[in-house]
C-alpha cells in the first residue's frame, strides 16, 4: 500500500513530521497470540483468587444482617409456579432427598460458602431434593439467636436453583433442617 503525503498545515505538523522521520509503519493491526505469554506464580495466584472471589459475587449471597427467625419456627418457601401438591409432598417428607449438608459448627461465612457449593454440586449431579441441616439455637439460651437458620432461610430464597424449601419432618431434623427442592435441568 503506497504511503500518501498530505501538505503540512502548521509548525506543529512540521515538528511532528521531523520527529517521526525514519519511523516505519507496520501494515498489520493484529496482535500475535500464537505464543502463550509466560506468567509468574504471583499473577497466576492472583487470577485464581479473583476467580474464587467471583464465585461468591455471582451467587449474590451476603452475610449482611437478615431477618431473624425463631429456633422452633417452621420455614416454608415456594417460587412462583411450584404446584401446591408438590409442596405438600415436600412438607410431608414424601420426596426422598439425595444428599445432605450439616452446617453445625460453621461460621456464617463458612456456612454460606458450603451451602452455595453444595447446592451447585447437587444441581450438577441432577439431585431433585436435598436436606440442609442448619440447626437451631434454643430460645432459653440468652444471646443465642438462630443465626445460621436465619441466614440459610434468606440465602435459599436468593438461589435460582432452589424452587422450594420447608422445615423437615422430625425424623430428619424437624425445625433444625430443611428439605430443599431443586430445579431440574432440561
Amino acid at each position: 500500500m503506497p504511503e500518501r503525503h498530505t501538505p503540512l498545515d502548521n509548525e506543529d505538523d512540521l515538528d511532528f513530521a521531523a520527529e517521526m522521520k525514519g519511523v516505519t509503519r507496520h501494515h498489520h493491526d493484529r496482535a500475535n497470540i500464537s505464543k502463550p505469554r509466560q506468567q509468574d506464580a504471583s499473577i497466576a495466584a492472583r487470577r485464581h483468587a479473583a476467580i474464587k472471589e467471583q464465585d461468591r459475587v455471582i451467587d449474590g449471597l451476603s452475610t449482611e444482617a437478615v431477618e431473624l427467625v425463631e429456633s422452633e419456627e417452621e420455614l416454608i418457601f415456594a417460587a412462583p409456579g411450584v404446584q401446591i401438591g408438590r409442596l405438600r409432598k415436600l412438607r410431608q417428607g414424601h420426596i426422598p432427598w439425595d444428599a445432605g449438608l450439616d452446617l453445625h459448627g460453621y461460621s456464617i461465612n463458612e456456612a454460606r460458602d458450603e451451602l452455595s457449593n453444595f447446592i451447585r454440586d447437587a444441581v450438577r449431579s441432577r439431585s431433585r431434593c436435598v436436606l440442609v441441616v442448619h440447626g437451631k439455637a434454643f430460645s432459653g439460651d440468652a444471646g443465642n439467636d438462630a443465626l445460621i437458620k436465619s441466614y440459610v432461610n434468606d440465602w435459599l430464597r436468593q438461589l435460582q436453583e432452589v424452587t422450594a424449601f420447608c422445615s423437615a419432618q422430625p425424623r430428619d431434623g424437624g425445625t433444625g433442617a430443611l428439605y430443599v427442592l431443586l430445579k431440574q435441568g432440561r
